[in-house]
C-alpha cells in the first residue's frame, strides 16, 4: 500500500508481528503496531544508479515514523503476508516511481532496536536502477544521487556541519553494510 492511498490508509495497512527470532505471532494495522511499538518487518533497498551513486532523499514531513528526515534506502515496510523479497521489489518501485526494476539482491538481515521500544526486523538489499526515477511526491521531498565519497561526508560531518538528519534505522543498516564490505575480500579484477 502506498502513501498515495493516504495518511489514514497506511496506518490501516495490516502487518505481521513478529518475535525476536522474526516468526510471525500475531498481525496488527501499522497504525496500532507504530503506536504500541510491536516488532514487525521492513525491507531497505539501497539504489545506485548506472554511474554506481547512491540514491538518497529527505522523507516527507507526513510519514508516520521519522518524518522529514534524510534516508540513504528506500524501502518501507512488510505487509502480513508478504516475504522480505516482495516488500522489496514493491517498495523500492513505488517510492522510485518506476517499473520494471530487477529484483534487488538480498545482502542480509538485522533486528533494529532503538532502545526505547521501536524494534523492527530490517532485511537489506541492492539494486540498480537505470531508469529514470519519478519519485512519489508522498514519501520523498527531495532526491538526488550521491557519490558513495559524498554520502560518506554527509553521514561523517554530522547535523550540525551538514544540516541533515538521517533516520537512524537506515544509518544502523549502511553501518551494518559497510562492515560486511570492509571484511570482503577483494575481488579480482
Amino acid at each position: 500500500m502506498s502513501a498515495a492511498d493516504g495518511p489514514a490508509r497506511v496506518a490501516d495497512e495490516i502487518l505481521d508481528i513478529v518475535d525476536e527470532d522474526d516468526r510471525v505471532t500475531g498481525r496488527s494495522p501499522r497504525g496500532e503496531a507504530y503506536a504500541r511499538k510491536l516488532r514487525h518487518r521492513c525491507a531497505f533497498v539501497l539504489v545506485r544508479d548506472a554511474e554506481g551513486r547512491i540514491f538518497v532523499h529527505r522523507r516527507t514531513a507526513t510519514k508516520l515514523v521519522f518524518p522529514s528526515l534524510y534516508d540513504m534506502f528506500v524501502g518501507g515496510v512488510v505487509g502480513a503476508g508478504e516475504s522480505y523479497d516482495e516488500a522489496a521489489l514493491r517498495e523500492a518501485e513505488e517510492e522510485l516511481g518506476v517499473s520494471g526494476l530487477p529484483r534487488p539482491e538480498y545482502l542480509f538481515k538485522f533486528l533494529y532496536d532503538d532502545g526505547a521500544g521501536r524494534s523492527w526486523w530490517s532485511a537489506v538489499y541492492e539494486v540498480r536502477c537505470d531508469l529514470p526515477v519519478r519519485p512519489q511526491a508522498e514519501e520523498v521531498a527531495w532526491h538526488a544521487f550521491l557519490t558513495e565519497a559524498e554520502l560518506e561526508r554527509r553521514l561523517n560531518k554530522g547535523t550540525e556541519q551538514t544540516g541533515w538528519t538521517w533516520t537512524p534505522d537506515s544509518r544502523a543498516a549502511y553501518e551494518r553494510l559497510r562492515a560486511a564490505r570492509a571484511r570482503e575480500p577483494e575481488r579480482p579484477g
